[in-house]
């Protein structure tokens, strides 16, 4: 079995054409942007996770590999991208000549990133997830029209700033945000990302940590 290392999966153009066209169909669909830019930072997002909480480096690379092709179910459809991305990476793995066991720790992560139908079930999909919950940002909002937006645009183009902090000693997780009010409610930002966070409780937990998110100053979650 050959040894995949995430150099070669940054580099494979079947895995970069799928994050492409996933993120142009999410594009055209009115969705924030899912590019290798989210998916760079989610891979690179979980590897942090790992190394400062001590874990091996086979799970960190196992988390890189997996963020970095976490979306690729994007360019079949939104709906089920999860699961589709993982059928998909299965298969682009496979051809790889990738090692079963790696495959179905990736595979599994990919298969249940999605907060309507999965959840954190190992270590590697703990910190895959919590990488890509938190990847809150303006820059993922596409258009500069506000007129345009929806209510994803708005809780996303709200931010003004986020910062991922990890704390091993205190066992915790915690993003840090500042929301400009003016442009979303407190509200209406936990109404649409309440389940991601939740997402991101369950993944600390696999850490043996809490979770930690504060806006604006204030403790929320």
């Amino acid at each position: 079995m050959a040894q995949i290392l995430y150099k070669d999966i940054i580099k494979n153009k079947e895995i970069n054409e799928f994050i492409k066209k996933g993120d142009a169909n999410l594009a055209t669909l009115g969705y924030t942007e899912h590019s290798k830019t989210h998916c760079t930072l989610v891979a690179e997002r979980a590897a942090y996770l790992l190394e400062k909480f001590g874990h091996a480096d086979a799970e960190i690379k196992l988390a890189k590999i997996a963020g970095y092709m976490h979306d690729i179910g994007n360019a079949v459809n939104r709906e089920h991208h999860a699961e589709y991305g993982a059928l998909l990476a299965n298969d682009i793995l496979r051809r790889m000549d990738m090692p079963f066991t790696d495959r179905a720790t990736i595979v599994s992560a990919i298969g249940h990133h999605d907060e309507s139908t999965g959840g954190a079930v190992d270590i590697v999909s703990a910190a895959m997830i919590i990488a890509d919950k938190t990847d809150v940002r303006r820059s993922r909002v596409r258009s500069r029209d506000k007129s345009t937006y929806d209510i994803h645009d708005c809780v996303n183009y709200a931010v003004t700033e986020a910062n991922l902090k990890i704390n091993r000693e205190k066992r915790q997780i915690a993003l840090e945000l500042k929301i400009d009010e003016k442009i979303c409610t407190m509200y209406e930002y936990f109404d649409i990302f309440l389940g991601r966070m939740q997402m991101c409780r369950h993944g600390a937990e696999l850490f043996g940590a809490k979770f930690k998110l504060t806006a604006n100053g204030s403790k929320v979650l």
